[in-house]
């Protein structure tokens, strides 16, 4: 047995390290799907990490572990001595991947996708050059080490603008610049690194965001997953709420969308796993960015597709030779939701509202016949309580198109015996629309009865708020609204398209006990 056991090819896999906003068990679950994937192919496997909540550091699902750091010196010493056939880093996140050219510079036999192609997306200018190559739009952006080119550059495009250091990790250190004095503040403050400056690109708004998860062998694309955000672009997507299938695409934007990521699958010449971001608006796409690794998202997408894209990813890297197996969309029949889980209410003074910063520290994916009944399910499973019928919402909407945008919204939830308190803007858009909304004074007026007495009180079961950022009382009001309803556990929707889906399944399932219940296996016979 011992001299069976020597004779077994050994690799070694790079987990992803600690959990961390950005890094978490979405990665430990696609570096278990390789250990397995390799123990049933017969070789032995070697895992580093350094993570005692994970499942890949339980010693039963890897033949060799090391409870170590993950840095490339310590990398190097295991590989030494266990001199492995081959080593996988791309399903560790991004530690694994920044790791990635230092290792093959040392002679480590890298599985995967060349560190060459890896680089040349990491790179900013480099993805530019190549998309520019292949005829891909992309968002406007440029590079700055100067302030004065920096707002030269957002005057002459426009705000608002995407501002944020050159390498970043999971959006950290990024915002959304709406005038000059937000840039030039951003500007000051930003803290720098010594490989680039500022990168400033045009912030499409009302953009739709799309997600592709896919497995390439040589530049050939075997089988994807296209989903969309239920929030328009701007959400982080480790923050956004994700439906799979997409369920509000046009037959024509899916199709350039899988023309475009086989393009890049084949100019990178990708063996595994990738994942590519997406503007949408009508039919004009645009690419975010391209990350030549596992994403967040490759477990949700494995099991709303019943395939699971690591063991597809894992084979290829051991040599087999795989046909494409997509599967068609129209013969899915239950529908994926992602939605992110949050700890605002123990982050005492936290504002609670998205942006283009990650601030989720989980997720969970619920499954229905409907897109709205998987949303409910999803918003149930972190923490969101479904408002009573015919209970009373707060609405605050900042912009004037915002307003406009959610009437239709308003009408609806009024049509399902919904009531509305408002401060005085909204308020009196909707009564000048005949929907009955009675108006209460903002915190910041100290007059009452206000918003936060009507709060403080549970007068209301949910709180519908978004802010006008371009207005700094509208903020401060917006943020005392939000930090509020946190505090005193009252549900907060602070995005108009998730407002939307809302009221469309509330429609449907008034109550949590309206939604039909089946576990995961009955959902599996029903695809």
């Amino acid at each position: 047995m011992k001299k069976e056991n020597q004779k077994k090819k050994k690799i070694l896999i790079i987990g992803s390290g600690p959990y961390s906003i950005g890094s978490s068990v979405e990665f430990d679950w696609c570096g278990v799907q390789v250990l397995r994937t390799l123990r049933k192919l017969g070789y032995e496997t070697i895992f580093i990490n350094s993570n005692p909540e994970t499942v890949s550091t339980d010693y039963d699902e890897c033949d060799r572990l090391y409870f170590e750091e993950l840095t490339v010196e310590r990398i190097l010493d295991i590989c030494d001595k266990e001199k492995p056939s081959g080593v996988i880093f791309s399903t560790g996140g991004q530690i694994a991947q920044n790791m990635a050219m230092e290792l093959a510079n040392e002679g480590l036999p890298l599985l995967g996708t060349p560190v060459q192609s890896i680089d040349d997306c990491e790179d900013r200018g480099k993805f530019s050059t190549l998309c520019d190559e292949l005829g891909i739009d992309q968002p406007k952006w440029e590079s700055f080490k100067t302030k004065m080119g920096a707002l030269q550059f957002a005057k002459k495009e426009g705000f608002p603008v995407l501002v944020r250091p050159s390498f970043v990790l999971s959006g950290a250190a990024m915002a959304v610049a709406t005038n000059e004095k937000d840039l030039s503040d951003y500007l000051d403050t930003a803290v720098g690194t010594s490989r680039a400056s500022v990168v400033i690109s045009k912030f499409e708004e009302n953009a739709k965001e799309i997600e592709c998860d896919a497995v390439a062998q040589n530049g050939e694309i075997i089988c994807s997953a296209i989903s969309e955000h239920i929030e328009n672009a701007g959400v982080h997507s480790g923050d956004a709420t994700i439906v799979l299938p997409a369920q509000d695409l046009r037959l024509e934007t899916v199709r350039r969308v899988r023309r475009i990521a086989q393009k890049l699958a084949q100019k990178l010449r990708i063996s595994g796993p990738f994942n590519i971001q997406f503007l949408a608006r009508e039919n004009e796409i645009k690419v975010i960015e391209c990350n030549l690794r596992a994403s967040r998202s490759f477990p949700f997408s494995s099991k709303v597709l019943g395939q699971n894209f690591i063991e597809i990813a894992t084979r290829i890297w051991v040599g087999e030779k795989l046909r494409p197996q997509e599967i068609n969309p129209l013969e899915i029949r239950s529908v994926g939701v992602k939605a992110a889980q949050f700890s605002f209410s123990r982050l005492k003074g936290a504002d609670p509202v998205l942006g283009v910063e990650m601030s989720s520290t989980g997720e969970v994916a619920c499954f229905g016949d409907t897109v709205e009944e998987a949303f409910l399910k999803s918003l149930v499973s972190v923490g969101f309580i479904i408002p009573k019928p015919k209970s009373k919402i707060l609405v605050t909407i900042g912009k004037l198109k915002d307003k406009v945008v959610f009437l239709p919204v308003a009408q609806r939830l009024a049509d399902l015996g919904f009531s509305f308190f408002g401060t005085a803007g909204t308020s009196d858009f909707l009564n000048e629309n005949k929907i009955s909304c009675k108006k209460v004074y903002k915190i910041s007026s100290g007059k009452h009865p206000n918003v936060a007495d009507i709060i403080e009180k549970k007068e209301v079961s949910l709180v519908i708020n978004t802010s006008n950022k371009f207005s700094h009382e509208e903020v401060s009001d917006g943020y005392l609204i939000r930090r509020k309803a946190i505090d005193r556990n009252i549900p907060l929707i602070s995005n108009l398209q998730m407002a939307k889906l809302l009221a469309r399944s509330l429609a449907q399932f008034p109550t949590e006990d309206a939604l039909p219940v089946f576990d995961y296996e009955e959902r599996l016979n029903r695809m």
